[in-house]
């Protein structure tokens, strides 16, 4: 009771300490840092999948402690407040100016706080710069993302941010990369990761929003000369040279005509597609809407759909990443990273069965890199050291770059601890190694008025010369023509022969004449 009034005084809030102010200053801190992300997502357009992270969980995580902070304080100052009377309880806690100690007190709390607001803002901006960086998409979770940042250094998109791919825009956007983000956040920290990761990514933006924000989707690109370069896996290791001529085509008649590869570029044509499997390896069901509006359906003659599968599965339109599946995150086969190193001089053709021997070391199983890594070390030199004795001795140099080139290549395009190469993500690009564009152009898709999907070599490129026979007979002026005569064997896909692993293995069993060229047993056709 207080004397001079006679009223009852009363008894000030237990959150008057200096425990319970800073609890407040770090939720005001967390909390002003969690709004600043938000307005600068809604009106930056970002959508950035992982800044959800930090403006959903972690920062939120923050002002709860904040708040944990305010009531341990309060807490204290109950017990604190219990060897006291109700006079002596004080509304605030005391400062005395007059003090030089209570002085330098309140101004130092008031500093901090003001500097730990800004910080966290700052920083809190800084943060949500970093989460939009290559190396935060790729290095932060190492192990897990190590497979698609390392095929990512190497390939043509390798300057392009992934959040411009794999970021849409628009509230939709905004949503989905908020849910794959924390769900991704989730996997890492429970280990929920899938070994591989599954492709090909369902949230994955319209290519409208992302390719074709660099691709000009309307311009006419005609035809491309290409070179192939391709080492046998013979003693020499022979180089065949291919000569194509790419029929890229376009999709826009107002550019060129609309023909070649490029036809599926959907301005005026539709495709719409179910798959059968997540991995979209497997088409049964196909539907072609052109320019005029004609409808044609095409089924799988020898896998047809059933019928729960056309009522439920997915009908997605085709657009530019069913085709163009690994444009930043393409894992090469043996046959072709080898390819690429002998043509650019790192690996050494005059070392016999080089290529041969390097494609076995590299398609071995390993537990581990490391493991692997040893492997093609002393798998290639035991090899030359037991087999090439006197040439082991004078291209020593020779031998121990190679070792070193098929280790890059191991590096670079196998993850054992992923479980990630290029046979759990083919690419769909081409049909050699994998079905590619045979998953339509099969001959085996047709309509119910007996119309089938194209599947003529010349309508997407053609052979002008093959250095597999001669010059003359390597000139094509029709359609495209194997260069052996494969017999009743030439109805069969180019996957089912050619191996990106191995050797080609011929179907019969040629004891002695294995090692003959084929154009020595098959005529070139003319």
């Amino acid at each position: 009771m207080n004397e001079e009034t006679g009223k009852s005084q009363k008894v000030p809030s237990l959150f008057h300490n200096y425990i319970s102010f800073s609890g407040a200053a770090i939720a005001v801190a967390s909390l002003s840092s969690i709004v600043l992300l938000v307005l600068i997502e809604l009106s930056g357009n970002t959508g950035n999948a992982y800044l959800g992270i930090f403006a959903y969980v972690l920062l939120p995580a923050v002002l709860v402690f904040g708040l944990m902070v305010i009531g341990a304080g309060m807490l204290w100052e109950r017990r604190s407040r219990r060897r006291l009377s109700p006079e002596e309880i004080a509304q605030f806690p005391r400062i005395d100016f007059n003090s030089p100690n209570s002085r330098r007190a309140f101004f130092s709390f008031i500093g901090v706080s003001m500097v730990f607001v800004f910080m966290s803002a700052f920083g809190s901006y800084r943060a949500f710069e970093h989460t939009e960086s290559v190396a935060f998409c790729g290095q932060t979770c190492h192990e897990t993302m190590k497979p698609e940042f390392v095929a990512y250094g190497v390939s043509p998109h390798a300057h392009v941010r992934c959040v411009e791919c794999h970021v849409g825009s628009g509230a939709e956007g905004y949503a989905r990369s908020k849910i794959t983000g924390s769900y991704q956040l989730y996997a890492v920290i429970f280990n929920k990761v899938p070994k591989p990761i599954t492709t090909p990514v369902h949230t994955m933006p319209s290519t409208r929003d992302t390719c074709e924000q660099c691709h000009w989707s309307s311009k006419f690109y005609g035809k491309q000369l290409k070179t192939f370069s391709h080492y046998a896996y013979d003693e020499r290791n022979s180089l065949r040279s291919t000569r194509m001529l790419i029929n890229v085509g376009g999709g826009d008649p107002a550019t060129g005509a609309v023909a070649g590869i490029h036809w599926h570029m959907n301005l005026a044509n539709e495709i719409t597609f179910i798959a059968s499997d997540d991995h979209r390896q497997a088409i049964p069901w196909i539907r072609v809407k052109d320019g005029q509006g004609n409808v044609t359906e095409y089924v799988d003659r020898n896998r047809p759909p059933s019928a729960e599968l056309l009522a439920k599965g997915e009908s997605r339109r085709m657009n530019c990443i069913d085709c163009h599946n690994r444009p930043a995150h393409a894992y090469l086969p043996p046959d072709v990273a080898l390819d690429q190193s002998f043509a650019s001089g790192k690996l050494d053709p005059s070392l016999p069965y080089l290529k041969r021997e390097a494609s076995a070391v590299l398609s071995k199983p390993y537990a581990s890199t490391n493991e692997a890594l040893t492997s093609i070390s002393s798998g290639l030199d035991q090899f030359y050291r037991t087999y090439y004795a006197d040439l082991y001795a004078s291209k020593n140099e020779s031998i121990k770059s190679g070792i070193k080139e098929v280790q890059r290549i191991f590096k670079t395009y196998f993850f054992p601890e992923m479980k990630t190469d290029w046979q759990t993500h083919p690419n769909n690009i081409g049909h050699l190694y994998s079905s590619g564009c045979f998953r339509c152009h099969d001959g085996e898709h047709v309509s119910n008025s007996g119309k089938v999907i194209r599947n003529e070599c010349n309508v997407c490129h053609q052979v002008l010369y093959d250095s597999a026979g001669s010059m003359e007979s390597s000139v094509k002026t029709g359609p495209f023509q194997h260069p052996v005569d494969l017999g009743g064997l030439a109805v069969k896909k180019c996957e089912e022969c050619h191996k990106a692993n191995k050797p080609f293995q011929h179907p019969v069993n040629l004891g002695d004449i294995s090692m003959f060229q084929c154009v020595e047993c098959h005529p070139v056709k003319k």
